[in-house]
């Protein structure tokens, strides 16, 4: 699907744009709201992602490489807008708060057959993951979640495949261990899913402008 909205956007059918921002709208939100924590940067986030995406939709040279590329474009707003935010944490967990964990299977964390339903484990996931260090979240948001290989998440978060490897190693430990505590004692407290909230005419105008600016010079 992704791959065909990318070509389609490409030769400039009017209907891919709206498909293509709706589609990736919900998934730059969703992966910056947990990076960033807070809604308003989120959306930020996802606003100036697209943008730049239609701005610079000719560099995209592998359409079927276009979820990659969208979230590298994603990750580098992220970091932007959290050096800017007054949201920013003055202290955050390091990559060393969390213990190896070697001696546990290394495999996506996946709920006992029939406990949860789809909204619920997604709502549960988000709140584990929120709780893990910055550093963990996005390996596993990449990984686990977009189903990005290990080499893609590298090249977006600029780390090596045995980093990558490493860091979701330790994240997975960590969330089988708070994820084992809610099915077998309902410890934390699951909140909805966070979605972004509908887009104003402007931000659409400001979207489909860099769009169709984009396909004017591609054809000049």
């Amino acid at each position: 699907m992704e791959v065909k909205l990318a070509r389609a956007l490409a030769t400039g059918e009017p209907q891919a744009f709206e498909r293509f921002v709706e589609h990736f709208r919900s998934k730059i939100f969703h992966y910056s709201w947990l990076i960033c924590g807070q809604r308003d940067d989120a959306e930020e986030v996802a606003q100036e992602t697209l943008l730049k995406v239609f701005e610079s939709f000719e560099q995209l040279r592998e359409p079927e490489h276009v979820r990659a590329w969208v979230f590298r474009i994603a990750r580098n707003a992220c970091l932007m807008q959290r050096r800017k935010s007054v949201f920013a944490p003055q202290h955050e967990q390091s990559v060393e708060d969390l213990p190896p964990g070697s001696e546990i299977e290394d495999a996506a964390v996946r709920p006992p057959d029939g406990q949860l339903e789809g909204g619920e484990l997604r709502a549960l996931l988000d709140r584990v993951i929120a709780e893990l260090p910055p550093a963990y979240r996005p390996v596993v948001l990449l990984r686990d979640l977009e189903e990005l290989s290990t080499e893609e998440t590298a090249e977006i978060l600029d780390l090596s495949t045995d980093v990558v490897k490493t860091r979701l190693h330790r994240a997975r430990v960590a969330m089988r261990q708070k994820l084992d505590c809610y099915w077998n004692n309902r410890c934390i407290d699951v909140e909805p899913i966070a979605s972004p909230a509908p887009m104003s005419e402007g931000a659409w105008d400001d979207l489909r402008q860099a769009w169709l600016l984009r396909l004017q010079f591609s054809a000049d």
